[in-house]
C-alpha cells in the first residue's frame, strides 16, 4: 500500500461466487460519485420502461454515469427526496455499511458512507438481478465512460489505467483541488478531510469480476499523485478475468 493512504478493497469472482480480493471490505468511506449508482438505480426502481423516460431524464442520467455529472446527480437527488435515495437502496439491496450524508450536510450526496463490500453489492445487483432494460440504461453509459468528467478530472485512473476492457466503471473523487470544507469525522466516521479517490467497476469478458478500490490519501496529494497510487493498487490486485495493461 502506498505510503499514507488508506484503502478498502474487494474483487469479487462472479464465475466461482467467491472474493479473490479483501482488505478492510467494510471500512466506511465518503462515497464521491460512486453514490451516482445508487442515485440511478433509485431513480429507475419502479418508473417502468426506461424507453418511457422523458428524454430529459434519460440525458441526465447518461451524463451522470458516463461523465460523472454533478448536476444530473444534485437534479435526481433533490427530486427524489435526498437522503431518501439511500434510505431505500439501502433496504432494497441489503446494505449494511452505506449511509446518508451527515444531518449538516443534506444536500451533500457524495458525503454519503460507503463501503468497498457494499458497493460490490450494488454492482451485482445491477449485473445480475436488475430488470435487462435497467441494467442497460446504468451499464452501457458505464461502459462508455468518457475520458474526463464533466468538471474536467481525467477518470481513467485505476480500472481504466491497468485492465484492457471490456470494463464497466463508475469512478469517485473528492477534496481535489484543496478547498474550504469540513474537517475532521463525520458522525458515521466518514473522513471528510482527507482527498478521496475510488475506482469501482466490472472487468473482464461477461463482467467476471466486480472490483472496488476506496482510497484517502495524505491532505494536499495532487490529483495525478492520487490517481497513480490507485492505478498502482488496482493493477497489484488478483482479478479473474482480467488481462493488465
Amino acid at each position: 500500500m502506498p505510503t499514507g493512504v488508506s484503502a478498502g478493497v474487494a474483487v469479487y469472482d462472479r464465475c466461482s461466487g467467491t472474493f479473490a480480493e479483501r482488505l478492510a471490505p467494510d471500512a466506511r468511506f465518503r462515497s464521491a460519485s460512486v453514490v451516482k449508482l445508487l442515485i440511478a438505480l433509485d431513480h429507475l426502481w419502479d418508473r417502468g420502461p426506461v424507453d418511457g423516460l422523458p428524454p430529459a431524464d434519460r440525458t441526465r442520467l447518461a451524463a451522470m454515469l458516463a461523465s460523472s455529472d454533478d448536476s444530473a446527480a444534485g437534479h435526481f437527488w433533490e427530486r427524489n427526496g435526498g437522503t431518501g435515495v439511500i434510505t431505500r437502496m439501502v433496504s432494497r439491496l441489503g446494505l449494511t455499511g452505506t449511509a446518508g450524508p451527515p444531518p449538516r450536510f443534506p444536500g451533500h450526496w457524495g458525503y454519503s458512507a460507503v463501503t468497498a463490500a457494499d458497493v460490490v453489492r450494488v454492482w451485482r445487483h445491477l449485473l445480475d438481478d436488475a430488470p435487462p432494460a435497467q441494467r442497460e440504461a446504468v451499464l452501457g453509459p458505464l461502459r462508455r465512460a468518457t475520458r474526463y468528467g464533466t468538471d474536467g478530472f481525467d477518470q481513467f485512473f485505476g480500472i481504466p489505467s491497468a485492465f484492457a476492457r471490456p470494463w464497466a466503471v463508475k469512478q469517485g473523487w473528492s477534496g481535489y483541488p484543496p478547498a474550504a470544507r469540513p474537517t475532521g469525522v463525520s458522525g458515521t466516521g466518514v473522513d471528510l478531510r482527507r482527498p478521496a479517490l475510488h475506482t469501482t467497476g466490472a472487468v473482464g469478458p461477461g463482467d467476471r469480476a466486480v472490483v472496488a478500490v476506496l482510497t484517502l490519501h495524505p491532505p494536499g496529494t495532487p490529483y495525478a499523485e492520487a490517481g497513480a497510487a490507485v492505478t498502482e493498487i488496482t493493477r497489484s490486485l488478483r482479478v479473474p478475468g482480467a488481462v493488465l495493461l
